[in-house]
């Protein structure tokens, strides 16, 4: 890191939150929440379309599947841009990309095309979780970065509701065409309220851009107060991030963590959200009370969030990680042996929760943290891809279990993926709570020689 990258670092991290982070987090949150409310329509839309007799389980499993191969592009595509590029203008053009291809899906004349556009789809949805939780994290000071990102992750996650919620309301009533326009037309809003958004100060000063890091950084402390300076850490030259570095021997361990982070959590997710609606159709519910017991059990997303936000700071990422995954294994294989309605929605709110839990420490904060600046959008954007890429599998594996032992073989798969999430952390993972961003990559094996105990003037740029 430059002496400029550190100066602006500890700057950030010396202020109290203010109004600039509460509108950034707005900003962010509003992308994400069209961002996540367009991936998650696929349980209630799905559902639908197979009533409707204009789909199957196997086109079910495609529209999935052709899903995450778009969101494993763009997750890539996103990380490579961000870095080199910048944040701001990944943010925007991938808005752009899912915003007017799901307002176009709106439009779909059969499954076939709606396919189609659901790949291209994706290629926007996968980029906005790279880009919208690291941007968020790099402009947060880290008193209260755990906080903020938790609710970044409530505000994401809340759409999940709203979905099911949308779902229950507005397929019975005016089709399944108006899922797509919704989130269309709200990622279009949202892309033109962010234009004035700043490029992350952190990237600017990473690549040499420092007056204009300089400059972003006033307006941020002429909205905000100063607290007490973290520990400063001292300047080293960094070079630009190249790919090669993320499996480099001081960064190897953090890399895998995190793709193993991603991989669990979004396979667990999915395998388990996105087939819900699904799953209560073959048990003989309609789609009205399907979609009914689906809302009840998705509230688990926002009280996952705020779980979350109540342990990040205080529990840690880590092992609160642990904690949950362990629980939700727990829970999710007492899921097949209820059979009531009211107890079906009781026990899938408890592994919803357990699942979102899980997304908003690893997802949203612990896996950012584990790369420096320079590479953070490529490492969070690399765990993103791997993830996606896994889950364009996982719905045929998801069909293959139930064909095979029902309800009971996909818990026991999600629950294996937890138990392997809980070794996986223990053995390798770091703490990152109450660090700085600058800390936390000081401290992966000694990579960055930075001594974070000596003291930097930072009183200038």
């Amino acid at each position: 890191m430059s002496a400029y990258g550190a100066n602006v670092a500890q700057r950030l991290d010396a202020l109290e939150t203010g109004p600039f982070h509460w509108r950034l987090l707005g900003l962010i949150g509003g992308g994400m929440f069209f961002d996540a409310f367009d991936n998650f329509l696929a349980g209630s839309v799905l559902g639908a379309l197979v009533q409707q007799g204009l789909s199957d389980m196997h086109m079910n499993a495609l529209f999935i599947s052709m899903s995450f191969a778009g969101l494993t592009l763009g997750a890539w595509g996103a990380g490579v841009i961000g870095d080199r590029f910048g944040r701001r203008f990944s943010y925007q053009f991938n808005l752009l990309i899912f915003g007017l291809t799901s307002i176009a899906a709106a439009f779909a004349p059969s499954m076939t095309w709606l396919i189609v556009l659901r790949f291209i789809m994706g290629i926007g949805l996968g980029a906005e979780i790279v880009v919208g939780y690291s941007t968020l994290n790099e402009f947060m000071p880290a008193h209260a970065r755990g906080r903020f990102a938790s609710l970044l992750n409530l505000i994401t996650n809340s759409s999940v509701l709203v979905s099911a919620a949308c779902g229950f309301l507005i397929i019975p009533h005016f089709g399944w065409r108006w899922m797509f326009a919704i989130p269309g037309i709200g990622a279009l809003v949202i892309w033109y309220l962010r234009k004035k958004m700043p490029e992350s100060p952190r990237w600017l000063a990473a690549v040499g851009r420092h007056q204009e890091a300089r400059e972003v950084v006033e307006k941020i402390e002429a909205q905000s107060l100063r607290r007490d300076a973290p520990l400063p850490v001292a300047p080293q030259e960094e070079e630009p991030g190249r790919l090669r570095d993320l499996f480099a021997a001081r960064q190897l361990s953090r890399t895998l963590v995190g793709i193993s982070v991603i991989c669990i959590s979004f396979t667990a997710m999915y395998a388990f959200v996105a087939w819900v609606p699904t799953f209560l159709v073959k048990q003989g519910f309609d789609i009205t009370h399907s979609l009914l017991i689906t809302s009840a059990m998705f509230a688990g997303g926002p009280a996952g969030s705020l779980i979350s936000m109540a342990i990040a700071d205080r529990i840690g990422r880590k092992w609160g990680l642990v904690i949950f995954s362990a629980l939700g294994a727990m829970i999710g294989m007492a899921y097949p042996y209820v059979t009531h309605a009211v107890t079906i929605a009781l026990v899938g709110f408890g592994v919803t929760t357990c699942i979102y839990v899980t997304s908003a420490l690893g997802v949203a904060c612990y896996v950012t943290e584990l790369f420096p600046t320079r590479l953070r959008l490529r490492g969070v954007g690399l765990a993103n891809a791997a993830g996606r890429a896994v889950n364009v599998g996982v719905p045929y594996v998801v069909a293959a279990m139930y064909a095979l032992a029902g309800l009971l073989g996909v818990v026991s798969f999600i629950a294996a993926l937890f138990a392997l999430l809980v070794v996986i952390l223990i053995t390798l993972g770091v703490e990152t709570r109450q660090r700085t961003l600058e800390e936390v990559q000081a401290q992966a094996g000694g990579d960055s020689g930075i001594d974070v105990k000596k003291p930097l003037n930072i009183g200038g740029m």
